[in-house]
């Protein structure tokens, strides 16, 4: 049986960085992929519509299912009660029903990653959404190495994914976001991204590869 992916993008862009190569594979194995983006520019920004013709590119790209997004204010998620949150976020979940879903890491130091991890996370207890089997969080360039450098706020993957056959389409993709990527020493730059999965694929013992937390799994 194929899988239910929904990947809770706090940021569009947060898909691509964290798991592009990932979702790539999923859809070349046949799952079924659903793209959930949390937060969006204010519709009088500037950018606002460049952003969403950006945002159906990479939807059209990876050949997602749907399209959620909660609309959140970008910059300022903790301005919502944890309960509203939680509603929103829920109401997305079992309407998609996954079977596996990737969330931002807890410990992100943006503070809209976390809020978002917190409220998702809550969202995934098994006596009440007993469809998920798999949850991971995944590694954000730009937010994640940012992370407290201490044993207990690190990020320390356990979870390696080759990416390979996908990574140069995870480039394609991920400069759709033209104002999101920019030259080296900038996290978001192709060199780093190229560096990150050289990395974790000296680990995982392939040419590229995407690195993740499984918080749980039920088999």
């Amino acid at each position: 049986m194929n899988n239910k992916v929904l990947i809770v993008a706090v940021h569009p862009d947060d898909e691509t960085l964290g798991c592009g190569g990932t979702l790539l594979k999923h859809k070349a194995n046949g799952d079924e992929l659903y793209w959930l983006i949390c937060t969006n520019l204010d519709k009088t920004h500037n950018y606002y519509e460049t952003r969403q013709e950006e945002i159906k590119i990479v939807g059209q790209l990876y050949g997602f299912e749907v399209i959620y997004n909660l609309d959140l204010k970008t910059m300022r998620v903790d301005e919502y009660s944890m309960s509203e949150l939680i509603y929103k976020i829920s109401s997305i979940i079992c309407n998609v029903k996954p079977s596996v879903i990737y969330l931002p890491f807890k410990n992100d130091v943006h503070s809209d990653h976390r809020k978002i991890f917190e409220a998702a996370y809550s969202c995934t207890k098994s006596f009440r959404y007993p469809f998920i089997k798999k949850i991971y969080m995944m590694e954000t360039l730009s937010e994640t190495e940012f992370a407290p450098s201490t044993k207990e706020d690190g990020f320390i993957p356990n979870v390696f994914v080759d990416i390979t056959k996908y990574f140069e389409k995870k480039i394609e993709i991920m400069k759709t976001f033209k104002s999101e990527v920019a030259e080296h020493p900038f996290p978001r730059s192709e060199r780093n991204l190229r560096s990150l999965a050289t990395l974790r694929g000296a680990t995982a013992g392939c040419e590229y590869a995407e690195s993740f937390i499984l918080l749980k799994e039920i088999q």
